[in-house]
């Protein structure tokens, strides 16, 4: 089968993950294209059956916003022609869902029939695509692809209530590649952040207002009352410097280390005891599950997709968002006791293997074949 994957570049979790999904389908045979405006952060070019357009816009003096949309749809039918490609997968419903329909109309017209996928990530329906500027296109946008798919079920349920969608929406989950952690990280020394005596807490994100910083700080403070903890911050963005400067202000300057953006998640994950995630929204919460898949329990807010991830004492705990005190006692009773601890290290390692790459890319080619066998 033969593809084009049309994403965001960056570090965000629906690049991430049209990433993966992208490098595992050419493992298992097919060609990819994918196509955007830079190389994806997690793409390995050298790898056999992966192809990488990028989409140029030309500046002009008349456009005071560059029309990217144009250019991309535009690439598409260039690529599509070029390359025999088969079906378009998009990732973000604006603008590539838009621009997936205006490349499938010039497709048309050249007696070319492109099906395409259109996968709904998060913001891109909560945030972004509800805004009255955005909202007819995307709900065009939706309503014209082949197939949608979602996240999550709280997703799913969101764009049916924040959109007149006509289309069926099939949910396909974010995944990890669960290989990749099956054995312990080759320097995964604990020494290096904390004293044995501490516990590791970690939260990893961009630090937007949406991902309560100042939660994740709240919440340490009660629990290193209790339990003798570091956190680890990593990441950077708007939020930072309030939250760094409040937990100077209790007295947690040592016990907090600001790492900024980093390439060595998985190690910091890897010796963490604890995965704080109290955002007000996540649609499917990747950050959760990446911390399981490192055998760490996560304490996390109840919204979204995090119920759908993070199973409520098992893998960790859910509270209500804002619900501060009760996160910390949460993360006290997983803290306190090495037995304990145990028994939610493993569950939560054990409900990441549920997210195993091997058992979604399945679900992603049978929609492709489905499509495919409608469109002949």
């Amino acid at each position: 089968m033969k593809l084009a994957i049309v994403c965001y570049p960056t570090f965000g979790g629906s690049g991430v993950v049209a990433t993966m999904l992208g490098t595992a389908l050419a493992e298992r045979g097919h060609e990819v294209h994918f196509v955007t405006y830079s190389q994806p952060v997690r793409l390995e070019l050298l790898s056999r059956n992966i192809y990488f357009h990028e989409v140029n816009v030309e500046e002009y003096p008349l456009f005071h916003y560059q029309p990217y949309d144009l250019a991309l749809s535009s690439m598409l039918v260039n690529v599509v022609q070029e390359h025999g490609i088969e079906l378009l997968h998009v990732h973000y419903a604006i603008p590539h869902a838009y621009a997936g329909y205006m490349a499938q109309q010039m497709l048309k017209d050249l007696g070319i029939h492109l099906p395409m996928v259109t996968t709904l990530h998060g913001t891109d329906i909560t945030l972004v695509g509800n805004h009255p500027v955005y909202k007819p296109s995307v709900t065009f946008s939706i309503n014209n692809s082949d197939v949608v798919t979602s996240v999550s079920e709280s997703l799913k349920q969101d764009t049916l209530k924040l959109f007149d969608i006509k289309k069926h929406i099939d949910v396909v989950p974010n995944f990890i590649d669960m290989s990749t952690y099956q054995s312990e990280f080759k320097d995964c020394d604990r020494s290096v952040m904390a004293f044995p005596q501490e516990r590791i807490i970690a939260h990893i994100s961009n630090m937007r207002p949406v991902k309560r910083i100042m939660d994740v700080v709240k919440i340490f403070e009660l629990v290193e009352k209790e339990v003798p903890s570091i956190l680890i911050m990593v990441g950077d963005g708007p939020e930072r410097a309030a939250a760094e400067e409040y937990g100077n202000k209790v007295g947690l300057r040592q016990k907090i280390k600001w790492v900024g953006n980093s390439n060595e998640i998985d190690r910091i994950l890897c010796f963490s005891d604890l995965f704080l995630l109290p955002s007000e929204k996540e649609s499917f919460g990747l950050a959760a599950l990446e911390a399981m898949a490192n055998r760490t329990p996560v304490v996390s807010t109840n919204t979204g997709g995090l119920p759908e991830v993070n199973e409520d004492g098992v893998s960790g705990y859910t509270s209500q968002v804002g619900a501060i005190e009760e996160m910390a006692r949460y993360a006290i009773d997983i803290l306190k006791e090495d037995k304990n601890l145990n028994k939610f290290k493993n569950a939560a390692f054990a409900k990441a293997e549920q997210y195993d790459i091997k058992h979604i890319i399945p679900q992603y080619e049978k929609l492709y074949t489905d499509m495919l066998d409608l469109a002949h």
